[in-house]
């Protein structure tokens, strides 16, 4: 982890303590599950919006495509009464579909992002009020109900710890040997300890806090599996690689033999997909799907992205950084929703720690450029 990552890790425990201080109920172990749990929604679509932002585009969308594929997913198993694996296929298949289209008038027919998209989280809200009537269609599967809603047992989450933790220890020594195989430089080996025993300290600490509740809630297993994918897919893999030059300098991308207009496409594809699993864990959370499902949440899944160290100008993001900024977006959402703050407060703080975050990276831009 980087600088930047764990200046966010130390900004999330600051909010925690000023909220925990300021409201006795917000570091309960009941709102703190709440609190993970209704970040997977903004944490899935934060994912796809790394990989579209860092390919130097942007998805406005998200938030629409969430409700509309909802609406879908309610109508399967509500209205036509089909089984729950047929219309999480069904659902997933919408995402991608409509994925696939915008990324194709964006990759293929030059349409800029931000009006195929912008147009998208028109379109889709109308589809959404069409299809369903501008009704909300209540979810009765018992299937569906537990995506959003389950909790995992005890015991898995004390064996989902040990497994986090030799991971830590086991890729922060990899890592280490690596650097010294080649000649790099090192940290101190106390560091580094004290790095591993930092983070372990953190991930017993969450299991304890939501086993002494429910238990780990099955949504952010959803968030945690996807994070590992999509990381491992950024950082290790050629298409990864690939999303990155495009970002970077889509010229020498180009004058490298990278196919652009497909990789973009993928891209975008992606987006489409993390949202129709957004919209099943949101609309099982709700059990139902209503008209307003996901409005703003494409703005808390870009804020999370920069918040997390993600550049609006491509070429730069991290998955663990926008997960990281999808807990603070929340946090702060849960916070003053506590406290009791009328609404526009909200908007105000989380308008005003986006343009923060987006001043900071370019500031940040403009001082290595005159280096």
């Amino acid at each position: 982890m980087d600088v930047r990552a764990y200046t966010m890790v130390g900004a999330l425990i600051f909010i925690w303590l000023l909220f925990g201080l300021l409201n006795d109920t917000f570091l309960t172990p009941r709102n703190l599950s709440n609190l993970f749990t209704q970040m997977s929604v903004t944490g899935i679509l934060a994912i796809g919006m790394v990989l579209v932002i860092v390919a130097g585009h942007i998805d406005l969308s998200v938030g629409s495509l969430v409700g509309l594929t909802g609406g879908i997913a309610a109508i399967l198993s509500n209205w036509l009464e089909l089984p729950a694996i047929v219309v999480i296929l069904g659902t997933l298949a919408a995402g991608l579909i409509l994925g696939c289209f915008q990324g194709w008038l964006v990759a293929y027919k030059a349409v800029p992002a931000f009006i195929v998209t912008l147009g998208g989280m028109l379109v889709f809200r109308g589809a959404l009020m069409g299809i369903t009537k501008s009704m909300t269609i209540p979810i009765s599967d018992p299937v569906l109900e537990l995506m959003g809603n389950a909790y995992f047992a005890k015991g898995f989450g004390l064996l989902l710890a040990l497994i986090t933790i030799a991971v830590i220890v086991w890729s922060t020594l990899r890592k280490r040997k690596s650097r010294l195989k080649y000649g790099f430089t090192v940290a101190p080996f106390g560091a580094d300890l004290i790095k591993m025993t930092g983070f372990s300290i953190l991930v017993i600490a969450f299991v304890l806090v939501v086993n002494s509740y429910k238990g780990i809630p099955f949504p952010i297993i959803f968030v945690l599996v996807l994070a590992i994918i999509f990381s491992f897919v950024a950082t290790k893999t050629t298409f990864g690689r690939h999303i990155y030059a495009i970002g970077g300098n889509i010229e020498a991308a180009r004058l490298s033999g990278i196919n652009i207009k497909l990789k973009t496409m993928v891209v975008f594809i992606c987006s489409g997909l993390l949202g129709s699993i957004a919209s099943i864990v949101l609309t099982s959370r709700l059990s139902s799907a209503t008209i307003s499902a996901g409005n703003m949440a494409e703005m808390d899944a870009i804020a999370a992205c920069v918040i997390g160290g993600t550049s609006l100008m491509g070429g730069s993001g991290k998955v663990t950084g926008a997960i990281l900024g999808a807990l603070v977006m929340t946090s702060l959402d849960n916070g003053m929703s506590l406290m009791g703050l009328e609404s526009f407060w909200q908007y105000l703080v989380k308008g005003s720690i986006l343009v923060f975050a987006v001043w900071l990276d370019i500031s940040n831009r403009n001082k290595k450029s005159v280096k």
